[in-house]
């Protein structure tokens, strides 16, 4: 189990490192979303490109910082029953979504996108729009973004066997810093 544990630490360690890297896409999503709507008033012009880097920031921001969140315990759960039974019954619960929910969806999920993906990448596909970008980066975000969630996934599965089995203490209902 400790071998689990280590290689859990690992995993977190690298999903925090694209947490923290992906939360500044956040600022620059909305530097670039703002700078194009004022160079779209003031000289009634714009850019897809600028439009598209946006929509692939917002993707990048999402698919990329769900393994973050899952870590920080801030991803979506129905608190009606969660928050109203014990920290070893939370454990349990956490463990079943993990298993049965969390780990198909995303590896189903990482099976699906990346033939998406190497096709895009193979025939170097372009948007349709004029003056578009590349589309293959954006694809690309689809399985990684989803194989990250998996390995966190099996992080947070790891860590919840150890604490059921008293091995670690593991807080289950607040979210951890970012750090």
């Amino acid at each position: 189990m400790n071998a689990l544990l280590a290689l859990s630490r690992g995993i977190d360690r690298v999903n925090l490192m694209i947490g923290r890297w992906v939360s500044w896409l956040v600022l620059l999503a909305v530097l670039i979303s703002a700078g194009n709507a004022v160079i779209r008033k003031l000289f009634n012009s714009s850019s897809n490109a600028w439009l598209e880097v946006q929509w692939y920031l917002f993707g990048a921001i999402v698919l990329l910082g769900a393994a973050a969140a899952l870590y920080r315990n801030e991803h979506v759960r129905v608190d009606l029953i969660y928050g109203a039974v014990s920290d070893r019954a939370r454990l349990w619960i956490d463990l079943f979504g993990i298993l049965f929910l969390l780990l198909p969806f995303a590896l189903y999920a990482v099976w699906v996108t990346w033939p998406v993906f190497v096709q895009s990448w193979r025939i170097n596909e372009h948007s349709s729009n004029a003056g578009g970008l590349v589309r293959w980066p954006a694809k690309l975000i689809l399985p990684v973004g989803f194989a990250m969630l998996s390995l966190q996934g099996l992080s947070e599965l790891v860590k919840r066997i150890a604490a059921l089995r008293g091995l670690i203490a593991l807080e289950t209902k607040y979210s951890k810093p970012l750090q």
